[in-house]
């Protein structure tokens, strides 16, 4: 059944959404060459829809190509090794140690992406369900991945594009639940978006390198957008069995949103979307803690 689910989603991508690059991918772990699937740009493609509060970018379908998913070509996959990665990153990639732990956990990240997205395809024009594949892979891959690369950050964004994805997954096709599955990306995307805060502070690995730090395709939110996103994770999809701890995180979440944003008794703002969701996390955030006889002064 899986099989036949993962070209399923065929109808979902039409030809000419994507195309094959003339020059070879080569990957740094096995020697071996694929081909790179870029998604073409313009033509009516993509339709800008909404922007959620999660950063994330909705699209239209269009009569021509129908519903087009852009963060699944972010991706790249060496199907002799299965070593998934961001497609910068199979040239920057040099680290020995890092390059060996990929090597000997192919077999490895190839069986537990197996026990969620079974018998995915990597011969062809990738579906929304091969995307999911891929994104998995590569959120096991960066685990063997050296500090230096910022692997905690990328791994973040990773998680919250699977948890997205899973999430149209369920839509186009219901009743695998793609939902549940998407609950869990979720809670990894908080735990890395908060541990990148905690390694950056701390020294303990930069995110220097990173170019752009989505979370999705169309803008770029920087480090203001990680100490956003750490917040909003928190308020949605923390835990709730301990009330105390749920209530501190909350709080401080709060003061560092409004430290980043100028909220609360600061006048200064920064342009542009993120304030707005930004401000509305905050109120939502103070509204929870007052409800619950939280009450602090807001940092100026």
């Amino acid at each position: 059944m899986a099989s036949n689910l993962s070209r399923s989603f065929d109808e979902e991508k039409k030809p000419a959404i994507s195309y094959w690059a003339k020059e070879k991918m080569v990957c740094p772990v096995c020697k071996g060459k694929f081909s790179q699937e870029v998604m073409h740009q313009g033509g009516g493609r993509t339709i800008a829809g909404n922007l959620t509060d999660e950063l994330h970018r909705l699209y239209e379908p269009s009569k021509k190509y129908g519903r087009v998913y852009p963060i699944i070509y972010d991706v790249g996959c060496c199907p002799e090794c299965n070593t998934a990665l961001l497609w910068k990153d199979f040239k920057e990639i040099k680290d020995g140690n890092s390059l060996d732990r990929l090597y000997e956990t192919s077999a490895k990240r190839k069986a537990i992406v197996e026990n969620i997205f079974p018998h995915y395809d990597l011969r062809y024009e990738r579906t929304l369900y091969e995307g999911a594949a891929m994104y998995y892979l590569a959120l096991l891959s960066y685990e063997q991945v050296d500090l230096a690369y910022a692997p905690t950050f990328k791994r973040a964004m990773i998680s919250l594009r699977l948890a997205w994805i899973c999430n149209d997954l369920e839509s186009v096709c219901p009743g695998h639940n793609f939902n549940v599955v998407a609950q869990a990306f979720y809670n990894k995307a908080l735990y890395f978006y908060q541990q990148t805060l905690v390694n950056e502070t701390g020294r303990i690995e930069t995110i220097g390198s990173v170019s752009n730090f989505g979370p999705d395709t169309d803008k770029n939110y920087g480090y203001d957008g990680i100490i956003y996103l750490s917040g909003l994770l928190e308020y949605k999809y923390g835990q709730r069995e301990n009330q105390e701890l749920r209530l501190k995180k909350l709080d401080e979440s709060k003061k560092a949103i409004a430290r980043i944003f100028g909220l609360g008794k600061s006048s200064k703002s920064k342009p542009g979307p993120l304030l707005e969701v930004a401000r509305n996390l905050y109120e939502n955030i103070k509204n929870e803690l007052s409800s619950n006889n939280i009450f602090e002064d807001d940092d100026e």
